[in-house]
């Protein structure tokens, strides 16, 4: 009988705060941050400082090729989460659900978006491409291309009617979304744009890269011609030529330029929702802040520039007396010229401890402050800062819910219901079935640990070669142990639970026992460990291992080779050889039968431990084999590696189980329960994976047919991103095309329809010899076929094609033979009389006469199939556009209806009224702008009439 075997799944991940690769950002409410965890999104309520819920799509895919890349909020609960394998799934915060997932892109989405309607959203990825989605209708409208590398950063202009989108390539391009053509390429910067962002009145796009000075454009939708001026034309520099000939297509003019405070490059560059502050994040510790001044206040400090350069120019003596007349007047003249350095005043410096990752702005601006500013750290955290005048204060910090690097060992206890965890700094104590942590407790660089066994003490190998002594239910550290003289790499408990050894760098092996002790200055009594036994080796000590019996000690050395010797009297038993580099990691199975080793040389080898003899030796990973561990009680184990999987082996077979992806960097610990039922794994991408042991059986060949599959598909994927023409083609001006790209599922649903089509013809001439036979003598009732549900073939056909999503039917219709597209046209008079189906039979012949329009023109058989889809459709299209316009004009009425009833249409006038007020105001600083002037113009005028009768 074939052997079946209980297949282990990923239950729970945890211990990331937030990733480095992805963005972090507010949602409309400004109560939530969404801050990535590898693959998931976690929504962190900002004042009580939980993870509310956690956005984690549902994919074959797993590891680095599904973690968050981009994220943007739009002014709804809809948030659009872009992933490293080119996918967006577009997800509902409030319900935590996932709307749609977008294929488009073959590279990392490295940008998104949205327009300020909500409506439709951009997005940028690594394929250098630029994609436009509809929100809506959840599909892709054209792909946008002409950079000539990565896309980094991308801003809606002009009500969504034209897109600013900056590369790695240099370049910034604009483009007009309703001809889907390149309007304006801008040049200048010297190193690759990092950031792009436009002011929420669509005046100024500021751009960041490597060089040391942000620069700044007017749009020139809205620029005035005289309030706005270059910093080169108001230091004097003619203007004239190619700069004046005004080219209509030019929407961007240069404005200016801004020096920076440091040298890092920069990161990101956001204005806040009321566009009264610019952030700039550099890639280092720092986030400079800018104050956007008010026209009124520019045009002033530009006049206190200008006045300020006129004592300048005076000061340089008599002669220049009439110079200094003509130049007051030209200030008077100048007196609209504001350059950036006007509009954009330093404000602060924000200094965080450690690099900051990415930040984002509160879209609501809180009563006593400018604004609240939420920074996402390289160590694992998020700071909250509030932004007052002259000060920033960090008022929250989100860091308990996991380590600052990466996790080196965990622990289970006994029971299975603590986990211990060490880091480089910390060590932390987790409920694993949860995954909350419950401690958190100052340490050394934790590269081993243990817990104590019907206590609940926690034992900690540090590299400085220091056992520490943790008290898990007071969180505190009990004792230090001088150990050893280096690092201490494993540490292994004795199965009687009296004790453990450890392991370490400085040659020796020291056998440890445990002991309760009550000390002087101490008032209870704390547990502490001593000495027993040491043994010298010849070489660094690696791993551990001792078997269940307590009869044999396995010790793994730097040499290659695994020695093995008796518990009771360290006599030497074994020397277990073969392995071409460092053993890193060793198990004993419960019987005490097997010992198997896992090596940096990728192999693990399973050994006899009664001879010595090495059963087999596998090529395991891609990478070091960092651990293996049996399950108790049986001869199954798991083994971890740098190449970030999880392995299942059976020992008995040498065969290879399942293989667990999820990691996106090298585990380096794991921890398996006592019943087998769940075990942990840490890595270096800081969390930490729980998987549970399922009741779905499954067997070793359907397994080994799967990963065949899975191979198979990968090279599909790899064929299609293959297929596209390479980017050296693309012209100079940009080009647009299609948004899709084929994947495995529209290859799989192609197949799907093709099948259907198939099966409902073979039905349709069962049914025709039925007939045939019905009318030659008696026969017995039609049998309805079981696979096809009892529907006729035209409602099957009709099924199979409504399964797909609509966004998706044209690369899943690309593929059908003629002959095919023929008979799916000849079901849809049919289809078309069923109301709810219209759109779709529309779709489906347009797409199918786009695709096959040389041969339909040609083939005689599908002329009375057209004419008669011509005159059905063309009536039923008008059919529902009537409907529509009904129900839309019925639900105006309604609108209607309730403004009369309501305060409605008086929210337009205060609005209106609102907005006169403040032009009026303008007005009145305008008209106190100019008296002022007036009264220091007399002023001067007596002055200087005054030093006349002097000199006289």
């Amino acid at each position: 009988m074939v052997k079946a075997y209980l297949r282990y799944e990923q239950a729970s991940s945890f211990g990331v705060i937030t990733s480095l690769e992805s963005n972090i950002s507010y949602d409309s409410t400004g109560k939530h941050v969404l801050a990535p965890a590898l693959e998931k999104v976690g929504i962190w309520h900002v004042r009580q400082g939980i993870c509310t819920k956690t956005l984690v799509p549902s994919s074959s895919r797993v590891g680095k090729s599904l973690a968050v890349t981009s994220i943007a909020s739009s002014a709804s609960t809809s948030v659009a989460v872009g992933y490293a394998d080119g996918s967006i799934r577009i997800w509902d915060s409030e319900k935590g659900t996932c709307e749609t997932t977008l294929n488009g892109h073959k590279g990392a989405v490295t940008a998104i978006r949205y327009n300020k309607a909500g409506s439709m959203f951009a997005s940028g990825s690594k394929d250098n491409d630029v994609i436009l989605w509809d929100v809506v209708g959840e599909t892709g409208l054209f792909r946008l291309r002409g950079h000539r590398d990565q896309v980094t950063d991308l801003v809606f202009l002009d009500d969504g009617k034209k897109l600013v989108t900056a590369s790695k390539d240099k370049f910034l391009r604009v483009w007009d979304l309703e001809t889907q053509h390149c309007m304006q390429i801008i040049s200048g910067h010297h190193t690759e744009v990092w950031s792009v962002d436009v002011d929420p009145e669509d005046k100024y796009l500021v751009t960041g890269s490597a060089d040391q000075e942000l620069r700044f454009y007017a749009v020139k939708q809205n620029m005035p011609h005289v309030s706005l001026m270059s910093d080169s034309d108001a230091n004097g520099v003619d203007a004239s030529g190619d700069h004046m000939t005004e080219n209509k297509w030019e929407v961007l003019i240069p404005f200016g330029e801004i020096q920076r405070q440091t040298k890092d490059r920069v990161a990101s560059v956001r204005f806040n929702n009321s566009g009264s502050l610019l952030a700039c994040q550099m890639a280092g510790k720092t986030v400079e802040i800018f104050q956007v001044l008010g026209e009124t206040e520019a045009k002033r400090k530009a006049k206190r520039r200008l006045r300020r350069k006129e004592k300048k120019s005076s000061k340089d003596g008599v002669e220049n007396v009439a110079a200094n007349g003509d130049e007051s007047n030209e200030i008077e003249k100048a007196d609209t010229v504001t350059t950036v350095p006007d509009i954009f005043k330093l404000l602060q410096v924000i200094r965080a401890g450690r690099k900051i990752s990415s930040f984002s702005f509160c879209p609501i601006t809180p009563k006593d402050s400018l604004a609240t500013l939420a920074l996402s750290l390289n160590n694992n955290s998020l700071e909250f800062y509030t932004l007052k005048s002259s000060e920033n204060e960090k008022t929250a910090t989100i860091e308990h819910q996991g380590h600052r690097s990466d996790v080196r060992s965990v622990a289970l206890s006994a029971d299975n219901t603590l986990l211990m965890s060490t880091s480089h700094s910390e060590v932390k104590i987790w409920n694993p079935s949860t995954g909350s942590c419950l401690r958190t407790i100052d340490s050394g660089y934790g590269i081993c640990s243990l817990i104590v066994p019907k206590s609940k003490y926690g034992i900690v190998g540090t590299k400085s070669g220091v056992l520490e002594i943790i008290d898990i239910g007071s969180a505190t550290k009990v004792e230090d142990v001088e150990a050893h003289g280096g690092t201490i790499w494993s540490i292994a408990p004795i199965p009687d639970d009296t004790g453990f050894v450890t392991v370490s760098a400085d040659h020796e092996v020291k056998f440890w026992e445990y002991q309760v002790k009550k000390k002087a200055d101490q008032e209870a009594k704390q547990l502490t460990v001593s000495n027993v036994r040491s043994m010298k080796m010849n070489d660094d000590v690696l791993a551990v291992a001792i078997s269940p019996d307590s009869k044999h000690i396995a010790i793994a050395l730097l040499d290659s080779t695994v020695k093995v010797f008796y518990v009771d009297s360290l006599k030497f038993f074994l020397s277990l050889y073969g392995h071409k580099l460092p053993v890193m990691c060793i198990d004993i199975s419960s019987d005490g039968a097997l010992i198997v080793t896992g090596s940096q040389d990728k192999n693990i080898k399973i050994w006899g431990l009664d001879f010595g003899d090495c059963h087999k030796s596998i090529f395991a990973h891609d990478d070091s084999v960092m651990g293996v561990k049996f399950v108790r009680n049986t001869h199954y184990m798991f083994s971890i590696g740098k190449d970030r999987l999880v392995k299942y082996w059976d020992a008995d077979k040498f065969e290879l189980l399942l293989t667990l992806g999820g990691h996106h960097a090298e585990i380096w610990c794991f921890a398996v329960s006592n019943r087998g039922d769940f075990l942990v794994t840490g890595s270096h991408d800081r969390s930490m994976r729980r998987w549970d042991r399922t009741e779905e059986p499954f067997f070793l060949e359907e397994e080994k047919e799967k990963r065949l599959e899975e191979l198979f598909e990968s090279e599909i994927d790899n064929a299609a991103e293959n297929r596209h023409g390479s980017q050296e083609d693309i012209p100079e001006e940009g080009v647009a095309g299609l948004a899709k790209k084929t994947t495995v599922d529209v290859l799989s649903a192609a197949d799907s329809i093709i099948e259907a089509l198939e099966m409902a013809e073979n039905e349709k001439l069962r049914l025709a010899e039925y007939e045939e036979e019905k009318t030659r003598g008696k026969v017995p009732d039609f049998a309805q076929n079981v696979v096809m549900l009892g529907l006729s073939p035209s409602e099957f056909v009709l099924k199979t094609i409504s399964k797909e999503k609509t966004n998706d039917l044209e690369h899943i219709l690309l593929p059908l033979p003629f002959s095919d597209a023929l008979k799916l046209l000849s079901y849809m008079e049919n289809w078309s009389l069923i109301p709810e189906k219209v759109e779709l039979v529309c779709r489906i012949a347009t797409i199918v006469l786009q695709t096959h329009h040389n041969q339909l023109v040609t083939t005689p058989a599908a002329r009375p199939i057209l004419s008669v889809l011509r005159d059905i459709l063309h009536a039923k299209v008008k059919e529902s556009k009537d409907t529509i316009g009904y129900n839309l004009a019925a639900m105006d009425h309604l609108k209607q209806m309730m403004a009369s009833r309501s305060d409605a249409p008086f929210r337009d006038a205060k609005a209106k009224l609102m907005e006169i007020r403040s032009q009026q105001a303008k007005r009145m600083d305008a008209r106190l702008d100019t008296k002022t002037e007036r009264k220091r113009k007399k002023k001067q005028k007596r002055l200087e009439d005054g030093h006349g009768h002097a000199w006289a």
